[in-house]
């Protein structure tokens, strides 16, 4: 209510109602001199009092209803102008205004147009260097091969060897319980099946990243489809996807958005111990939107140790902004986690 009644209309309706008030005291004023100087026989307390409250009643009628009726164009173009200012923080940098006016807020207006054109040209530049840094890339093939391969092998190394090292170590300590002390055998055992499942996880998520990083010429709708059909041959996770096979986007798009959703299958794997993931993929108002959702275990964003030292976050959000996009990141700890990503196409 106290929001409503700041906005641009009634702060017109209080500047006219100001106005009455000051006109009013003033008329009160003349005619209260003129009847204690001259006391002409035309003017009485009486009739100065009954003019003055009927002259309020009545400009207090008009002052609402002009304030409101005078305010209603500029409210109007105000309201435009914030609606365009959302588009250009959402990434529809083609909207524009138009007014016929000749003043202030029609030059406001011209301003943020010429602005959305300069943003829009730079998003069509961040593409273009994007297209050349593709190019670059599949030059530079040979030294990505080689460095994926010493980052697998670190992953392999922290993760997978040493629960490997592990499993072995219960599993010897299991087999000599086995005789003596058959309950805590049975823990142990149990303590193994759970380290070889997240052993196995974590294996399906590192065969992930061993796929091509292109999508070798097949389409974006057709390359996410075949990934999914293979994750739920080696999972137990429901995947839902909504994804047109008609979508239309360049190469360097296409292959950006197939490493994004890689990246982000290859962290739920690793680490959401999810039931459930949804995918969609849709073109809306010449922009791409790209939902992917877990019901995991999720995680505290607003941990900046724990944000900061996820190499795959930042990899899609570093993919994202590089095409001109907006990548947003919503999660929660046992409510899963939420990625929105808006790309200009």
């Amino acid at each position: 209510m106290k929001r409503r009644f700041s906005s641009i209309r009634y702060l017109f309706i209080r500047s006219h109602i100001s106005g009455l008030f000051i006109t009013t005291v003033t008329i009160l004023s003349i005619l209260l001199s003129i009847y204690v100087l001259f006391s002409p026989e035309w003017l009485s307390p009486a009739g100065i009092f009954l003019f003055i409250a009927l002259y309020a009643v009545l400009g207090l009628v008009i002052s609402i209803y002009t304030g409101f009726t005078s305010s209603g164009n500029m409210k109007s173009r105000l309201d435009s102008i914030s609606v365009l200012i959302t588009q250009f923080a959402n990434g529809n940098y083609s909207s524009s205004v138009r007014f016929e006016e000749d003043d202030e807020i029609t030059r406001i207006g011209k301003e943020l147009n010429e602005l959305g054109k300069k943003l829009l040209d730079q998003v069509k530049s961040l593409q273009r260097m994007a297209d050349e840094k593709s190019e670059f890339a599949r030059t530079a093939h040979k030294s990505a091969v080689i460095e994926e391969r010493q980052r697998l092998a670190r992953d392999l190394h922290d993760a997978v060897s040493q629960q490997l090292f592990a499993l072995t170590m219960m599993s010897e300590a299991a087999v000599k319980q086995l005789e003596k002390n058959p309950d805590i055998a049975k823990s142990q055992m149990q303590e193994v099946a759970a380290a070889a499942l997240q052993s196995q996880t974590e294996m399906r998520a590192l065969l992930l990243h061993l796929r091509p990083v292109h999508l070798s010429g097949e389409s974006l709708p057709k390359g996410v489809k075949q990934l999914i059909s293979e994750l739920k041959q080696k999972s137990q996770i429901d995947f839902k996807v909504s994804i047109s096979d008609d979508l239309i986007l360049s190469e360097t798009i296409e292959e950006h958005v197939f490493r994004i959703i890689q990246e982000s299958l290859s962290n739920i794997l690793r680490h959401a111990q999810a039931t459930e993931v949804k995918i969609d993929l849709s073109i809306r108002s010449k922009e791409l939107f790209i939902h992917i959702r877990d019901d995991g275990k999720g995680f505290d964003v607003t941990n900046d140790t724990e944000r900061k030292t996820s190499y795959g976050l930042k990899t899609m959000r570093e993919r994202s902004e590089e095409l001109g996009g907006t990548f947003t990141l919503r999660s929660n700890i046992d409510e899963g986690t939420y990625i929105d990503i808006r790309i200009p196409c």
